[in-house]
C-alpha cells in the first residue's frame, strides 16, 4: 500500500522547511544534526560556542571533533594559496583554541589542515545561510548518541539545495503605491523568499515599457549608507539617484535586496568595518573574517524580474557580476549604464578598490570631478 501522507506535509517543501529551522537552530547556538546517507554530525557556530554546550559536544565527539574553516580564514592563518575548505584537528574542543583560530587577527594554523568533505562544506554553507563567521565546529555522532534529544536533523543535499529551492518557491505576497519624494509615481512589490528568511522588495518607478529594455538596478541593502547616509561607501547615492533617474526617464525597477555586506549580514559588515578603522582594505578585512570577495548571489533577482515581466533590461550597475548574472538567469542585457555615487575622505579608498580588486566599471577621475566644488 503506498505511505499515507501526514497531515501538515506540503509537498515539494519538505527539504526547505527542514533548512529553515537548522537556520533557526543554528543562528540561536544550538547544535544541528547534519545527514549524509548513515553517515551524521552535529555542527554548531564557532562564533556561538559555549562552554558547557561544548563540553557536552567534546563528550560525545572521542576526540574525533574539528573546526571547519573556509579557504578565506585558513590564507589568513598561513594556509598561503589555499582555495578550498578546510578542518583543524580538535582531539579536545577547546573554546580559546576554536576563538583564536576563528577570530583572532594574528592567530596562525597550529595543526595541519585536512581536506573538508561533504559534510565539513554542508555545515560551512549552514553558517554562510545564517550570516555568522564561516567557521563550524562539527563532531561526528553515531544515532544511538544522539537518540531522543531535541534537534533538527537535516540532509546535507536540503542544505546544498536551498538557495536553489529559496527560487523555485519566490512569490509575490504584497503590492501597493508608494509615492517616493522626486519620484510620486512608485509601486512597491513585495517578494517572500530567494535569501534564507528574508523578504525582498521591488521597486517599480513610474511606467517601465516592458516591452522594451527597462532600466533595472540590483542595490544591495546598506543600513549604514540608504538610511544613515554614511560616508564610508556610496550606497546612498546610489539608491536615491537612481530612482530619480528613473523617475526622470521613462522609468526603470529598483530591486532592493537584502544582502547587507555584500552577502555577509550586519554583524559580519561591522566587524569588517571595524578593522577597516584600523587600516585594513574592505576585501582584505572580509577575507580575515572567512569571506571571499562576494558572497552574493543574484539568480532569486533574476527571477522576481521575471515574475514581473522583464525579459530584456538595460543593467544600471559597475559591478560586472551583476551583469554576468543576469545574463546566466536568462535575461538579456540590452545596455549597461554606469551609477556614481559621490567620493569623499572617508570612501575614496573604498571605491578604489572595488575598482581595483573586483573589477568595477568605475572612473575615478569621473568620480572626482563630479565632487569638485562648483564655481
Amino acid at each position: 500500500m503506498p505511505q499515507s501522507r501526514k497531515l501538515f506535509d506540503r509537498p515539494g517543501e519538505t527539504d526547505l522547511v527542514a533548512v529553515d529551522r537548522a537556520l533557526a537552530e543554528f543562528r540561536a547556538a544550538r547544535p544541528v544534526l547534519l545527514r549524509q546517507g548513515e553517515e551524521l554530525a552535529l555542527a554548531l557556530s564557532a562564533e556561538l560556542a559555549e562552554a558547557d554546550l561544548t563540553a557536552r559536544l567534546d563528550s560525545l565527539s572521542g576526540g574525533k571533533a574539528r573546526l571547519v574553516l573556509s579557504a578565506a580564514r585558513l590564507r589568513r592563518l598561513g594556509a598561503k594559496g589555499r582555495a578550498d575548505t578546510g578542518i583543524l584537528a580538535m582531539p579536545t574542543i577547546d573554546l580559546a583554541r576554536v576563538e583564536t583560530l576563528a577570530l583572532k587577527l594574528d592567530a596562525r594554523v597550529d595543526a595541519p589542515v585536512g581536506p573538508a568533505n561533504m559534510l565539513d562544506n554542508a555545515a560551512l554553507e549552514l553558517a554562510r545561510l545564517s550570516l555568522v563567521l564561516p567557521a563550524v565546529i562539527l563532531v561526528p555522532v553515531k544515532a544511538a548518541q544522539v537518540a531522543g534529544e531535541p534537534l533538527i536533523e537535516v540532509s546535507i543535499d536540503a542544505v546544498n539545495g536551498y538557495r536553489a529551492a529559496q527560487v523555485a518557491h519566490l512569490a509575490i505576497v504584497g503590492r501597493a503605491p508608494v509615492p517616493l519624494e522626486g519620484a510620486p509615481e512608485t509601486e512597491f512589490v513585495v517578494f517572500r523568499g530567494g535569501e534564507g528568511l528574508r523578504d525582498q522588495v521591488a521597486i517599480i518607478v513610474g511606467k517601465p515599457d516592458l516591452t522594451s529594455a527597462v532600466p533595472v538596478r540590483l542595490h544591495s541593502a546598506c543600513l549604514t549608507g540608504d538610511l544613515f547616509g554614511s560616508l564610508k561607501c556610496d550606497c546612498g547615492d546610489q539608491l536615491r539617484e537612481t530612482v530619480q533617474w528613473m523617475a526622470q526617464n521613462d522609468g526603470g525597477i529598483l530591486l532592493y535586496l537584502d544582502q547587507e555586506g555584500r552577502g555577509n549580514g550586519i554583524s559580519n559588515k561591522m566587524r569588517a568595518y571595524k578593522l577597516q578603522s584600523q587600516g585594513w582594505d574592505t576585501y582584505d578585512a572580509d577575507e580575515v573574517l572567512g569571506f571571499d570577495l562576494d558572497q552574493r548571489h543574484f539568480d532569486f533577482a533574476a527571477a522576481m524580474l521575471k515574475q514581473l515581466g522583464v525579459s530584456r533590461v538595460t543593467a544600471l550597475t559597475n559591478n560586472p557580476l551583476k551583469i554576468g548574472a543576469i545574463k546566466a538567469a536568462g535575461l538579456e542585457v540590452a545596455a549597461t549604464q554606469r551609477v556614481l555615487g559621490r567620493p569623499n575622505v572617508h570612501n575614496v579608498r573604498y571605491l578604489a578598490s572595488k575598482r581595483d580588486r573586483a573589477g568595477h566599471f568605475i572612473d575615478m577621475d569621473a568620480l572626482m570631478a563630479r565632487a569638485a566644488p562648483k564655481d
